[in-house]
């Protein structure tokens, strides 16, 4: 009893440190020393001078991601691996102690994953993520859209400008690339210039297919992102709540109570005041 008693403290210790400021930001410049060294090794130059040392270097925070993984399994056991980023995490520390010859030379190029750290490490890193992710049901519908408003565009400019722009809308194939230059604005009044000099109302049609393809979907695809990233947010500060009330025993006394309360009515009177403001001067 006195053996597990004491084991859990050493785990509560060993939590505690590695939920710190400081210990977080170590592993962060831990994390940017290690992606340099990833990228001066791919130099020959630089490694023909300082090879062994950007070896030694490199192994080093290799040794620090091993202490804290090791730190974070004592931490939290088998409840470490519930945690996607966690996950993540270890297998990239994982990857990084596969040697890098003979068989094993493709895990040496997936030694830059060490690079992505970052995002598991870095709280607003993980908010842009998990955002994205969550907007993958939302963008693959817009996704849906942009590709009717293309094959429609294409059909109508294959009938249309096809016999004076083979080259660009000779086929349906040809058309929809055109199309989806003309979507992402690369050249595309030296696409349409063969079609416009034949037919001048040519340009009505192209630049309304541009502001429905281009700017309204590009819209759609800002407005899901933003109420992700919002709807995140909100469930970091939640997560971050219950995280408050579970070091507090799962209590939280009437001052504590009193304090969050005033802050819900002050981020509620701030976004009241923010809805009444004018919008900001066109530039």
């Amino acid at each position: 009893m006195t053996g597990s008693t004491g084991m859990s403290g050493s785990r509560a210790a060993v939590r505690r440190l590695v939920e710190t400021g400081a210990f977080q930001w170590t592993i962060i410049a831990v994390i940017l020393v290690n992606s340099a060294v990833i990228g001066l090794e791919v130099s020959p130059r630089w490694m023909a001078s300082y090879g062994d040392a950007t070896t030694t270097v490199g192994w080093v925070t290799v040794g620090v991601f091993v202490v804290e993984i090791s730190l974070r399994l004592y931490a939290y056991g088998w409840s470490f691996f519930r945690g996607p980023w966690n996950v993540f995490d270890f297998l990239v520390v994982l990857i990084s102690l596969v040697p890098g010859g003979g068989s094993y030379a493709v895990f040496r190029v997936l030694r830059v994953l060490r690079v992505l750290r970052l995002l598991s490490t870095v709280r607003s890193m993980r908010l842009v993520v998990g955002a994205l992710v969550s907007t993958v049901p939302g963008m693959a519908s817009i996704g849906a859209l942009l590709a009717m408003l293309l094959y429609i565009g294409a059909v109508m400019a294959t009938q249309l400008f096809g016999d004076v722009d083979p080259e660009h809308f000779g086929s349906l194939g040809t058309s929809l690339l055109s199309m989806f230059q003309i979507t992402t604005g690369d050249d595309w009044a030296n696409v349409v210039r063969p079609a416009t000099d034949a037919y001048p109302w040519a340009w009505a049609f192209f630049i309304l297919f541009i502001v429905m393809a281009t700017y309204i979907v590009l819209n759609l695809f800002i407005a899901v992102a933003v109420e992700a990233l919002d709807r995140e947010t909100t469930e970091s500060r939640e997560e971050m709540v219950d995280e408050l009330v579970d070091e507090l025993g799962g209590e939280i006394d009437e001052s504590s109570a009193a304090i969050l309360t005033a802050l819900e009515d002050l981020k509620a009177q701030v976004a009241a005041l923010e809805a009444r403001l004018p919008p900001p001067p066109v530039s």
